[in-house]
């Protein structure tokens, strides 16, 4: 049985794990490790502590103990305020520490685009404005044009945890885009297992969220690549059996 395992910051929407766990069925296992948030805040200083080398390395060493396949760091700002090379070197650090494949959440937006045909998106980010811009660069960085993206303001993982799905709902659909072929959802803060079918009825188009491209790219690097109903567009379609070379640069392996 294949196993994904899941470095998640403090505590916010740890319960969307075991929520895909029972979406996705027995066949694989999710594994989570809760690592060490010194601050909770959507800031750059914060967020560079929050994905620290010492801080990633304690946890990517539980995961090994734990057996797991593969191993992803489960934070979208806590990767790519780093910036992309940076970003690499997190993930590196990470599949040394843990002994599997490994990647990230900022990498695995960027990996189920790709694997999706998509190039057109737009955000809907619940970050303050600037933390919202870095990740637009960062998807500009792995060739994914960001044609309109919104921000919510908010400062703490603890209160994005807060917001009640018909909440989620009326922002992310408020801030879709004519010429987005998908919608990005990206703090892992964020509850979204419930409602992902949910969300692309609304829109009528692919939504990704922070938690689900997460568990994507787990089981991708695990080896579990079969479609899986219920979890929105980017499961349907299953996960390559291959690496994805992003911009001639593999960073999972």
């Amino acid at each position: 049985m294949a196993s994904a395992g899941f470095l998640y910051p403090g505590y916010s929407a740890e319960d969307d794990y075991p929520a895909l766990q029972k979406l996705i069925g027995s066949d694989v296992t999710l594994h989570l490790v809760h690592t060490l948030m010194r601050e909770d805040a959507h800031r750059v200083d914060a967020l560079l502590g929050i994905g620290g080398s010492d801080v990633l390395a304690e946890g990517a060493r539980e995961l090994r103990a734990l057996g797991v396949d593969s191993a992803v760091w489960a934070c979208t700002s806590g990767s790519f305020v780093f910036g992309w090379e940076g970003a690499r070197q997190q993930v590196a650090e990470v599949r040394e520490a843990a002994g599997v494949p490994a990647s990230s959440t900022s990498f695995a937006f960027v990996h189920a685009l790709r694997h999706l045909g998509i190039e057109r998106v737009a955000i809907a980010a619940t970050y303050p404005a600037d933390i919202a811009r870095l990740f637009a660069a960062f998807l500009g960085e792995g060739g994914i044009e960001v044609v309109a993206w919104a921000e919510r303001g908010i400062v703490t993982a603890a209160e994005v945890g807060t917001l009640p799905a018909a909440e989620v709902l009326d922002f992310v659909a408020a801030n879709d885009h004519p010429a987005a072929e998908a919608v990005l959802v990206p703090d892992t803060a964020l509850h979204s297992a419930a409602i992902l079918p949910d969300l692309e009825e609304r829109l009528g188009k692919t939504v990704l969220t922070a938690n689900q491209v997460s568990v994507w790219e787990g089981l991708r690097l695990a080896g579990a690549t079969a479609p899986r109903a219920g979890l929105g567009a980017l499961f349907s379609a299953g996960a390559p059996n291959s690496q994805i070379d992003v911009r001639g640069t593999v960073i999972d392996r």
